[in-house]
């Protein structure tokens, strides 16, 4: 691809790995990015999600590596946590605090404006990309729309100096979940590629929060991240049992409180923010909001429903464009899928530049049906929780006895899951490998050894015979005490519950 142009349209974590990966195989890259970017991990208008918790998955963290080596290293010495969750996390499950013990899985905790702040520090170091700020796409070049050789040829934009044309070998849309780029198509003669969405109206509201010295917090603190999951109870409660919450930390000695529904409208001014954090089930996770020192307004966000652009479905495809992350798949932010979805499209689009001569129309027919497996798999994880709710919209809406299948066995069967694993390391490894997308939701269910244990789990829970405890009340504070010799294989529970864009 030498001697050849790339243009990129958008400079966050989805535009950033695709400018990382093109770099590579094209002479020059070219980022348009409407904003300013700031020097450091700061706030922007482009990334409105960024004051919401974030975390990469296994698979994103390892697909970042491999487009840009050292980046985890460069984020930790940043000031990012690489964590165990089952050790530095406490869990508020069904019927009450999960035990603490020894896990297969890690995390790194930041925030997003620092991963954004570490890969534009990596991006810049690349003498081949230039990222042009300022810079507000207006809309394509292309010929022959919606012909078989039909083709985006480049892109129109306009700074604070004037219109400017840039032309382009490929062109990569990353303006996220509002792109404009299928209407764009539209008016150039392409089809409008087919649209598979599921709204379940999720809710979540943040706070960003100093800890207090660490001298002077409690000795119950023994963890890093609070999650409390949704009560199972059907009989009166309030409105804030139905919430899934966090105490999230991130870089500085801060965390990010959310608390956000399927729903539910949620609280928007600080005093009804802290009055919900008190009335959350658990209650150490008022009190530890109560005890560290508000640095923001509360922040919310609706826009979270799930929509996929099927541009693999059209008869013709563009050639010359390919999308990443929210401009062609976004997801419910509740599940944590989209920085790692965008990583992994963005890996298999320089697989393909690697193994291919040509930008021909088989090349973009390729890169579709390879995203389009890669992206089936968060799809999945999805739709299995948001089609339980009688008052989702969209294509993707379950039929009845499925929604109330859903709503009556997704929480029970999670928490079946988390607890078999504390006492089965195939268990705990296989659902780890599902919640991070090395594995399909698909491949678990056919999976005879993973059903043998949760079986083999439930026979022991009913004859007393469980190794791990579970169940510590969720009016005191999280156990911290560590069960991890207690077990008859090394598990842990893999735990859930975190934001993305």
């Amino acid at each position: 691809m030498r001697g050849r142009t790339a243009v990129v349209l958008g400079g966050s974590v989805a535009g950033l790995c695709a400018a990382g990966v093109l770099a590579r195989h094209f002479d020059a890259v070219v980022v348009l990015e409407r904003d300013r970017l700031p020097p450091g991990a700061e706030h922007r208008r482009g990334v409105p999600q960024s004051k919401h918790p974030h975390f990469l998955l296994n698979s994103g963290r390892r697909a970042i590596g491999e487009i840009f080596p050292g980046f985890e290293e460069s984020l930790i010495a940043a000031g990012g946590m690489r964590l165990m969750p089952s050790m530095d996390a406490a869990y508020c499950e069904n019927d009450g605090w999960a035990p603490r013990k020894s896990g297969s899985m890690t995390m790194v905790y930041g925030s997003r404006v620092l991963i954004e702040r570490v890969l534009r520090d990596r991006v810049r170091e690349l003498p081949s990309i230039e990222i042009r700020e300022g810079a507000t796409v207006t809309g394509l070049r292309s010929s022959g729309g919606g012909t078989a050789g039909g083709r985006v040829e480049g892109v129109e934009y306009r700074t604070a100096d004037g219109a400017g044309r840039l032309a382009a070998d490929l062109v990569v849309d990353a303006l996220g979940r509002g792109s404009p780029v299928a209407d764009w198509l539209a008016a150039a003669g392409w089809p409008a590629p087919p649209e598979r969405t599921l709204d379940a109206k999720v809710t979540y509201v943040s706070r960003w929060y100093d800890l207090p010295p660490a001298d002077r917090r409690p000795e119950t603190w023994w963890w890093k991240h609070l999650v409390v999951t949704p009560t199972q109870d059907r009989g009166d409660r309030p409105e804030e049992h139905e919430f899934l919450s966090n105490f999230f930390p991130i870089e500085g000695d801060r965390a990010i409180v959310c608390m956000g529904s399927w729903g539910i409208r949620m609280p928007r001014e600080a005093d009804a923010f802290e009055a919900a954090a008190d009335r959350v089930r658990a209650a150490a996770f008022g009190r530890a909001a109560r005890a560290c020192t508000p640095t923001s307004e509360v922040h919310l966000t609706r826009s979270t429903g799930n929509k996929w652009r099927r541009f693999d479905l059209l008869e013709a495809p563009p050639a010359g464009l390919v999308a990443l992350g929210d401009s062609i798949c976004a997801f419910n932010p509740f599940y944590a899928q989209g920085m790692s979805s965008a990583a992994r499209s963005a890996l298999i689009l320089g697989e393909l530049l690697r193994d291919r001569d040509a930008l021909d129309p088989g090349f973009f027919r390729a890169f579709l049906e390879r995203q389009k497996a890669s992206l089936d798999v968060p799809w999945m994880l999805a739709m299995a929780r948001d089609q339980a709710y009688d008052f989702a919209t969209g294509t993707e809406v379950a039929a009845p006895w499925r929604r109330r299948l859903t709503a009556r066995f997704g929480w029970p069967v999670f928490n079946a899951i988390t607890a078999a694993g504390r006492e089965d390391a195939y268990v705990e490894r296989t659902f780890a490998e599902v919640f991070n997308l090395d594995r399909s939701l698909r491949q678990m269910a056919l999976d005879p050894r993973f059903w043998f244990g949760l079986a083999r789990y439930q026979v022991r829970r009913r004859l007393g015979r469980m190794v791990v405890p579970g169940g510590f009340d969720e009016k005191k504070d999280p156990p911290g005490t560590d069960y991890t010799g207690r077990t008859r294989s090394a598990g842990a529970s893999a735990g859930t519950g975190l934001v993305d864009a």
